[in-house]
């Protein structure tokens, strides 16, 4: 991760090396938080975030569903990720909103732990390698299932739900491989690691359905755009052998953008790059990058104000719950 000057938290901008957080953050302990994962490209030589308004509504419905009470309106955490990008000078980069429970009670539960609330941005590239845009990845059916339904919240974008995504993930590293498929617990296909998954059979898409995968704003931008183009779009469950025997196969999301799959343990799916994905991927990197006036409603351009200036707001060391 490449560092950049200042981290918003709890309202203010913070030097990057001086954002800390107590060591007995209930959130370190027990994963009591929330986060999202957007995207600003930059257009016209200006940064401007894909969807964000479904980003940030997506980060407080998570949040609700915690119990967490953020303490900010949409419009407050819109201004706030616009102010953290305008003030490290991006063009384009990765922005993550995270909320969590701060230093109080250790016990399991927080109900008078503080809300911390921060953003973070910074550049980063494609998330699986600008390589697996072109070839796509090799990936393996993960060990570990997507987590039931009622085990823990799937709808809340939780940092919790995510241990067994790293380990899955990790999984995949040790052999090589770019990436898992995780199953749901009654052994149907729900998603990678991190990102939603699409298969392509007699040229109709199909992904799982919303109840067994978090419900992602690419998958949701991959749908419209599926349909525009006259393609049958199905959200329905499907095995791992179905997904074996796809003429096509592709992940999506914020950090993945549109990846093809290009082997699934160890069986080819497509040569890497299907001609339905092909078409799908180019229509979206195109969009996001303000080349598509189709989608333009999908765009928001960072508002910059002359009056934002890190001087008047800037601590270089932040103190609260040291």
């Amino acid at each position: 991760m490449e560092p950049v000057d200042y981290i918003w938290m709890d309202s203010e901008l913070i030097e990057w090396d001086d954002a800390e957080v107590h060591a007995l953050s209930h959130g370190l302990h027990y994963g009591t938080g929330v986060f999202e994962g957007i995207r600003a490209y930059e257009v016209n030589g200006e940064p401007v975030v894909f969807r964000l308004e479904e980003h940030v509504e997506r980060f407080m419905d998570s949040a609700k569903i915690m119990s967490m009470d953020l303490g900010y309106s949409k419009k407050e955490l819109t201004e706030a990720i616009e102010k953290t990008i305008t003030e490290n000078n991006l063009k384009s980069c990765y922005i993550r909103p995270l909320a969590f429970r701060g230093h109080g009670s250790l016990g399991v539960n927080p109900k008078n732990n503080p809300i911390r609330v921060i953003i973070a941005v910074w550049p980063w590239g494609a998330y699986l390698g600008e390589e697996a845009l072109e070839k796509g990845v090799e990936t393996q059916t993960a060990s570990w299932n997507r987590h039931h339904r009622n085990v823990m919240p799937t709808k809340a974008k939780a940092t919790g739900n995510y241990v067994n995504s790293v380990l899955a993930k990790q999984a995949a590293a040790r052999n090589g491989l770019d990436e898992a498929i995780m199953l749901t617990p009654e052994g149907y296909v729900a998603e990678g690691s991190g990102e939603n998954i699409f298969i392509v059979r007699d040229g109709e898409l199909i992904t799982p359905p919303k109840k067994d995968v978090l419900e992602g704003v690419t998958r949701d931008s991959i749908i419209q755009i599926a349909e525009d183009k006259g393609y049958t779009v199905r959200e329905e469950e499907f095995t791992r052998d179905q997904l074996l025997r796809a003429d096509e196969a592709f992940f999506c999301g914020t950090a993945a953008e549109v990846t093809p799959i290009r082997e699934v343990d160890g069986k080819e799916i497509s040569d890497g790059r299907g001609p339905i994905t092909e078409e799908i991927q180019s229509t979206y990197m195109n969009l996001v990058r303000g080349e598509n006036s189709e989608y333009m409603e999908w765009l928001h351009k960072v508002e910059r104000s002359e009056e934002r200036r890190v001087g008047k707001e800037c601590r270089s060391r932040w103190s609260p719950y040291h």
